[in-house]
Parts: structure tokens; sequence; C-alpha cells
């Protein structure tokens, strides 16, 4: 049987043809007078033609060389070619903004996604993974229920994808769903009153209680709070007094999967802080230290039953969860407390920088993320009245 011919298409510069596949092929001749093609076939015309205006534009600019340009060919050769190989590749070579390798548990989630949701693409070529496709995929899993996982998932996808872009594998991003990286549930976290907190104070374990208060008013995310050591309390004392005591945020600590307890950096470098506490809460912090810390500055001041590992969430909660109930509020997650310290803060006139470097935000945007109504509409409205 004779072998159908790529069918060629005349342009105003350079060459493109469609391949027996359906695919597009694009060449063109360089300024040394070499014939030379793209690295990588072409879902449509104008992608192929997008590719011969980027390399016209080099020629123009006088940045195109012949090396460069065998380069791309050659390397595409050595690449991978699909999603989950190249994903592979990405994951052990991503850095941060500040150049950091990935830190452990983030590396694992993302696995875990290419794993899950987005285990559909991985077998696929990255130039055959469509926007049409990405489209049905995402839709499909927020129909399923799983809205915020179906985000973080197309999230690293477009990532993923942007690199792709960058290193020459496809023309284009597919990832085109408007907002699909942000989506969330819509349900709003809202923090205790304060008599539901005292509730949770009096009802939890007593050595978990200053665990609580310090979340609920210094706003220490769990990662923080439970890597938080003796050294980490600072005290400053005058004529026998206790004149302020602080957290210094330092470190996190995270669980991994397969790894165990990894201690890190925190969040951002914003994280790093230290939280001067409010008065009223000294006493029971200095308690906790004298009934519950060991005496080393290295003793950790909410460590697991042993009282040498960290303490796992999943251990933490057999104590929240029947001390929220306690309040009427089993639908109160640990971190609402981070809310209800991000509020009260607010509500002594901190500003939304002094609001920021509490909470250890890299942006004010998210620490305005944190703040909270908490009923005080008459109160301001009376506060307008002193000012007419």
């Amino acid at each position: 049987m004779a072998r159908t011919k790529a069918r060629k298409t005349r342009e105003a510069w350079g060459q493109v043809d469609k391949l027996p596949s359906g695919r597009i092929r694009a060449r063109y001749t360089g300024p040394d007078g070499e014939r030379y093609g793209a690295p990588i076939t072409f879902d449509t015309l104008t992608d192929a033609r997008g590719w011969l205006a980027k390399q016209r534009s080099a020629i123009d600019a006088g940045t195109w060389s012949s090396h460069t340009a065998q380069g791309a060919a050659a390397a595409h050769v050595r690449r991978v070619d699909t999603l989950g190989e190249y994903a592979a590749d990405w994951i052990k070579t991503r850095v941060s903004r500040n150049g950091d390798p990935l830190r452990p548990r983030t590396r694992v989630e993302y696995e875990r996604l290419l794993a899950g949701p987005l285990a559909v693409f991985t077998p696929q070529r990255l130039a055959s993974i469509s926007p049409t496709a990405i489209r049905a995929w995402y839709a499909a899993e927020r129909d399923s229920g799983r809205v915020t996982q179906a985000a973080r998932a197309y999230g690293l996808l477009k990532a993923i994808m942007a690199t792709a872009v960058t290193d020459g594998r496809i023309p284009t991003n597919p990832c085109h769903v408007r907002g699909a990286a942000s989506a969330t549930t819509g349900r709003k976290i809202e923090p205790p009153t304060p008599a539901e907190l005292q509730k949770i104070v009096d009802a939890i374990t007593p050595r978990y209680r200053a665990a609580v208060l310090i979340a609920a008013w210094a706003g220490c995310r769990y990662g923080e709070l439970t890597e938080l050591r003796r050294k980490d309390i600072l005290i400053v004392r005058e004529g026998g007094e206790v004149r302020s005591v602080g957290v210094d945020v330092a470190r996190a600590v995270t669980h991994v999967t397969g790894v165990g307890f990894v201690v890190g950096k925190t969040k951002s470098e914003a994280g790093v802080r230290a939280i001067a506490l409010p008065p009223h809460i000294y006493g029971p912090v200095l308690e906790h230290l004298k009934l519950y810390t060991a005496d080393f500055p290295e003793s950790l001041l909410f460590p697991a039953k042993d009282g040498v590992r960290h303490l796992g969430e999943s251990s933490f909660v057999k104590h929240w969860y029947p001390a929220r109930a306690e309040a009427g509020r089993e639908d109160l997650p640990f971190h609402a407390l981070r809310h209800y310290g991000a509020t009260k803060y607010a509500q002594t006139g901190a500003t939304l920088k002094e609001i920021q470097a509490r909470l250890g935000h890299s942006t004010v945007s998210a620490a305005m993320k944190y703040q909270h109504a908490a009923g005080r509409d008459e109160e301001l409205a009376r506060r307008m009245s002193d000012l007419a």
C-alpha cells in the first residue's frame, strides 16, 4: 500500500506540512541556507505558524544561531514524551521563588495529585493534552464535589505546562479554565465566640490548654505551634515580676507520608516572627511550662504523649474534637483559632501591615482574609458620631 504523503501549505515564510497523522510540521530555511524543523509537531496551523513567526523574529533581531536551532531539535530527541515523565523531572528540579527546592510535604502532595486526579493525563504526550480535554476533566472533578482538590490539581497542571512552554516542549499552555486554580467550596470559616473559646479551653485535656490559647491569641499555625520549644518562649521580668511573654516563631514541622516529621522553615520568610502574647494568658502559659514542659531549652512545648516526639494532628484531634463539641462547634477546625486571633488583633486598631506581620503573611491581601467583622457595626457607627 502506498504511503500517504504530507500535504504542503504555502507560507509567506517557512513551510508547514499536514502529516498523515493529522499533526502539523513546521520547517524553515535558516540564514545559513540549511533546513531547520520544529522540535515538535503541532495541533493546528495557527500553532505551527506561531512557531515559525518566533524563528523569523529571532533571525530579524540577530539572536538566531544554527547552534541553538540544532540544539533545540537534538534536545527534543532526548526529552521524555509523557506528562508523567516530564512531571517527574519537573518536581526534581522545581524551586521556590527564593531558589529553594520543594519541601518534602509539597513534593509528596504533587506526586499524590499526579497519581490521583491527574492520572488520566500522565500517560499522554504533552503536546496531545488539549484545552478541550482539560476543560472536560476539570468539570468532571468539580461535579464530583472535590472542588478544592480539583483546584490544586489544575494549578499543578498549569504550572507544569507553563514550564513545558518555556522549555519549548509545547507551543502554548493548554490550561485556560478561568479561575480554576483558585476555586473554593465557598464554605467560610467562622471563628469561635469568646464564650465558645472559653468552653473549649475549659474542656480540653489540661496539657493542651496553652496550645489552644497560643493558637487563638497569637495566631500560630499548627506546624509552628507543635515545633515550639522552651527556648522559644520569651519571658521578660522586672523586679521579679513578669513584664512580658512572647513567642519566637522560627521553624515549623510537617508530617510527610513515608518520611515522618520534618522540621524546617516556616511557610514563608514572613513566618519568622516574634509574637507578643496578651497579658491575660501569661498565667496559663507559664503554668504549662512548669507542669508539662521539660527543663531543657530544646524541649517541645506540646510533644506527643511520650514527651519526646512531635504531636501529630491525628493524635491531637482526639482531644480537640470532644472539646469543640462541648462548645457546640463540631464544625470548628483548629485553624479557625488563627482567624480568631487575627480578628481580635484587628479590633484593637492594628493596621493591616501590623496584622500581616503578626500572622506571618507575605502579603496584606492574605492577612485580610483572616479578619472577621465580629458584630462591631453598632460600635463603629457610634464612633462615626464622634467624628461628626
